[in-house]
């Protein structure tokens, strides 16, 4: 067989195991009581590695169904650094009866394949395991070290996955220099057909925060001054509705410089908004980028309608710029006021440059199936398991390449309903993935 026609037979390999992958269910709730777990995907993961010939690292991290697979393919430099391909086999909740095609069917229909993680991330997860084992197959060696993690738990966080891993077991990602994951490399449609792919250098930092409010408990027909539930209300509503300031940090200042060049768009910063939502579907994602964000999620209180409680809580989604720390702090504190008790879970932002060897494989890989395309930088307004590898010195990017249909509203379908990628997408991704892989 041709090395092209291999190449094709890996791209049909790789949708066959999204589709496999998005039937297996991985639903991750973050309680114990209701999550699935990564088992069964782990187990399939790693059969399919070791079918292909890998002596692959079973990692059990945090209860029976909780398991991360990582394997290593040896480079012909073994002096080099190596680079790290990690995804997460978890997915968030899906609500069958709100979706036109069930979520873990993993369909294959109208030229997509359908089910929760078909962008987030059993695609990426999919073509990187075709790859994987096609090289182990083929006996196809990298220029450098390949290291591939398939790992449990990034939608809670990471604290079983890359967070455990990391802690636990860096033994495994030993001489890792580089790395790539999820949310970059998805092209975005501009001013006459030209696509960009964006490629993630940067994400905000995460903080899970929750607000606690003491008050008096008492019979609900009375007359009350210390109402718990009203003061929490009136501290998260101050909050939700507080607007941070704009901070261009150079990531994002990068990706509009780029915009510019190719549109011909201003970006003024007395009409940043305004102008970000030129960029139509993806403004939502961009202009995440330009503040903080602090957007509560969920209020608790109470357990009869004619009781007042003695303590009420809201769950608040915090969102924070690099180098925004302190001072979103010191904002925080003058919003809430200081009866408002606070605790959180906090994972740091991610940020490196747009520049070295690695970023030009990335953008010929692209440019080789994609011809007058452009790469542009960007920072996701999210977070993925990249906070927890550059712990170990780890130079994080972003790049599951898809080519995407100008029409189709991608940043919708993280977390959305009817989550599915192009077929066509995942193929030109595989594509793409095996030239930077073979280049970097």
């Amino acid at each position: 067989m041709s090395e092209q026609n291999q190449i094709e037979t890996a791209a049909d390999d790789a949708v066959t195991l999204t589709s496999e992958l998005i039937r297996i269910d991985t639903t991750n709730t973050g309680d114990p009581d209701t999550l699935v777990g990564e088992r069964a995907a782990a187990e399939y993961v790693a059969e399919k590695l070791t079918e292909a010939g890998y002596e692959i690292e079973y990692v059990e991290s945090g209860g029976k169904n909780r398991h991360n697979v990582i394997a290593r393919l040896p480079g012909a430099d073994p002096s080099r650094g190596a680079l790290l391909i990690h995804g997460h086999l978890d997915v968030v909740p899906a609500d069958a009866s709100e979706w036109s095609v069930h979520p873990f069917s993993g369909a294959v229909q109208d030229g997509y394949v359908w089910g929760r993680g078909a962008v987030d991330m059993k695609d990426m997860v999919g073509m990187t395991l075709a790859l994987a084992c096609h090289y182990k197959r083929n006996g196809i060696v990298p220029p450098r070290d390949l290291i591939f993690a398939f790992v449990a738990d990034e939608e809670a966080g990471g604290k079983y996955g890359a967070q455990w891993l990391v802690e636990h077991r860096p033994d495994l990602f030993e001489g890792a220099t580089e790395a790539i994951s999820e949310v970059g490399g998805f092209s975005i449609t501009l001013k006459d057909d030209v696509r960009a792919y964006l490629i993630e250098t940067a994400e905000k930092g995460i903080r899970w925060m929750k607000l606690r409010v003491r008050g008096t408990a008492g019979h609900g027909s009375m007359i009350h001054r210390d109402n718990a539930v009203t003061k929490l209300s009136e501290a998260v509503a101050r909050l939700g509705n507080h607007r941070f300031p704009l901070v261009l940090t150079d990531s994002v200042r990068e990706f509009l410089a780029g915009v510019t060049e190719i549109t011909g768009w201003d970006f003024p910063e007395d009409d940043i908004d305004g102008a970000v939502a030129k960029l139509g579907n993806i403004s939502r994602m961009i202009g995440a980028t330009l503040r903080d964000t602090a957007n509560p999620t969920m209020l608790t209180a109470g357990y009869k309608s004619n009781v007042i409680p003695s303590t009420a809580e809201a769950a608040v989604d915090c969102r924070i710029l690099p180098g925004r720390l302190e001072a979103f702090d010191r904002e925080l504190d003058a919003i809430l006021g200081p009866d408002i008790e606070k605790e959180w879970m906090e994972l740091p932002p991610v940020e490196t440059t747009f520049d070295g060897a690695l970023v030009d494989a990335m953008t010929a890989s692209v440019l080789a199936e994609d011809p007058g395309a452009r790469t542009l930088p960007y920072m996701l307004s999210g977070g993925t398991d990249a906070k927890a590898f550059q712990t170990l010195g780890i130079r994080n990017f972003g790049f599951a390449p898809l080519k995407l249909p100008a029409e189709l509203d991608f940043s919708a379908l993280f977390h959305g309903v009817d989550e599915r990628v192009p077929v066509d997408a995942l193929r030109f991704g595989t594509r793409v993935l095996d030239r930077f892989l073979r280049a970097s």
